[in-house]
Order: C-alpha cells, then sequence, then structure tokens
C-alpha cells in the first residue's frame, strides 16, 4: 500500500492527507494534528523508512529550513515533495513570473534558500501564492472586521484555492511529475480589494472604506504583504501536471466557500 509521510500537517497539508487517505493511502505526520512528534527522531525514522514518499510545509526557521538540517539523509531515494511560495520571485512591479523567472531577490530570502535545497535535492517544489479556503478567506477577515482596502492602483497579487492545491500535489504525485518548480495558482491576478468587494457583495455588507497603507495601520507582515507586486503563471502545472483549477478565478472561489455544503 502506498504511504506518504508529512513533516507539518498543517491547513493545506491535512487537506492534502485527507485526499490522499480516501484514495487507500496510508499518511504519518508530524505537526500539532499529526501523530509523530518532529522532535523523535526513532518515530520518524521508522516512518520514513516504511514511506515511498515525503512532502514538507515546514516553512524557514532561523533563516533555514529545519527538516533538511535535522532529517536530511533520510530522504534519499524517496519521492519529496515541498510547500514553497511564489514569494521568492520578489517584486516584479505587476509583471508576469514563471518557474524560470530568477528567484531569491525579494523580502523572502530565507523561503528562496530552503526552495533552492529542496530544488537541489531532486523535490518537486510547489510554489503557492496566497491561499484561501474555508475558515481562511476574505469572508473571515470581513466578518472579522479585519479586511482593508488599501490604495494602491495597479497593485495586484494572485491566490489559490486549497483545494486546487491538493490537486495540484495529487496530480504530481500520481502521474509521477518530474522533479522542479511548479507553480499553483489561479488564473486571474487581481487587487485584494477587488477580492474584499466581492466577499462583501455575497455577504451583503458595506466594503470597508478605502485607506493609504499607513491609515490602514498595518501589522509589519501585512505591509510586506503590499511590498511586492506580481502575476503569477501556472502554464507548467498545467501542462505537465495535467492540472486545471476547479476555481480558476476568486469568484468561483468565494461562490464555492460561500454555498451551503
Amino acid at each position: 500500500m502506498a504511504r506518504l509521510f508529512i513533516f507539518g500537517l498543517g491547513y493545506t497539508a491535512g487537506r492534502i492527507a485527507q485526499a490522499l487517505r480516501g484514495a487507500g493511502w496510508l499518511v504519518d505526520a508530524t505537526g500539532s494534528s499529526g501523530n509523530i512528534s518532529f522532535d523523535d527522531e526513532d518515530a520518524v525514522r521508522g516512518a520514513i523508512a516504511g514511506a515511498s514518499h515525503t512532502l514538507s510545509s515546514v516553512p524557514p526557521a532561523d533563516g533555514s529550513d529545519p527538516v533538511i538540517d535535522k532529517y536530511v539523509e533520510l530522504l534519499g531515494g524517496k519521492w519529496l515533495g515541498y510547500l514553497s511560495s511564489t514569494g521568492v520571485y520578489g517584486d516584479v512591479d505587476g509583471a508576469w513570473v514563471d518557474e524560470a523567472s530568477p528567484t531569491g531577490g525579494g523580502r523572502r530570502t530565507a523561503r528562496a534558500d530552503c526552495d533552492a535545497r529542496w530544488m537541489e535535492m531532486g523535490a518537486r517544489v510547489f510554489r503557492l501564492p496566497g491561499i484561501y479556503g474555508p475558515g481562511r478567506s476574505a469572508f473571515d477577515r470581513v466578518r472579522e472586521g479585519k479586511a482593508h482596502r488599501i490604495d494602491l492602483p495597479g497593485q495586484v497579487f494572485s491566490r489559490i484555492h486549497v483545494d486546487d492545491i491538493v490537486s495540484g500535489v495529487v496530480a504530481a504525485i500520481e502521474g509521477g511529475a518530474p522533479s522542479g518548480a511548479y507553480n499553483l495558482s489561479d488564473d486571474l491576478p487581481t487587487s485584494q480589494n477587488t477580492v474584499i468587494e466581492e466577499a462583501c457583495r455575497l455577504l451583503g455588507v458595506d466594503p470597508p472604506p478605502l485607506k493609504t497603507i499607513d491609515e490602514a495601520d498595518l501589522s509589519p507582515m501585512a505591509r510586506g504583504f503590499y511590498a511586492e507586486n506580481r502575476r503569477v503563471a501556472n502554464i507548467k502545472a498545467k501542462r505537465v501536471l495535467g492540472w486545471k483549477p476547479a476555481y480558476p478565478t476568486y469568484r468561483e472561489g468565494l461562490a464555492a466557500i460561500m454555498a451551503p455544503a
């Protein structure tokens, strides 16, 4: 029986695990929802030894990759996957980026370094833009009073519904995709303002007022989010993985979240 080991069973990786378990896979994982402690070296060693596939969703820590630093000797000969970020491309003033675009020049230098290390190990590196889905979407920010509309003309972002990440990673696993980077993003980069406005329309509430970035009093992390401007191309993932997003734009994604189960 096929077996996967996941480092970091969080929001996205948890859904990947659920999908593969539904397809008959055995899945072990570290993380708050996992069954193995990251620091239990014997348990991790045993689980990886019995797994054909290993996937990491663990972000950088102290400028380095905790999984590679601690367990690199266990990963040889395995199918490797890594959930990375399109933040590795940095700011390109709204231009399109693809997997051949330069990396490492943005604010997320540690992420870019970890991305490169996994690439060197022969992993399938899934570069993800802003992730949204049930329990983590513009609806939640609006309801919590945390939604913002920032007056930054020309600012756009790419995003991806969590279910489309799942289908992309599963396609790579089941299709025997070659190692390398894959952008999993939707088809319509757009401003965060537009997404917030659509969420408000669906909720039947007024959108928050338009503010300058200084007036919005954003956290340093949120300000960093607005410091970069790019459009992320997904053509390679469609061509090589045979992947097609079920939610090609924020409209379909938000409507699906809004719809009753």
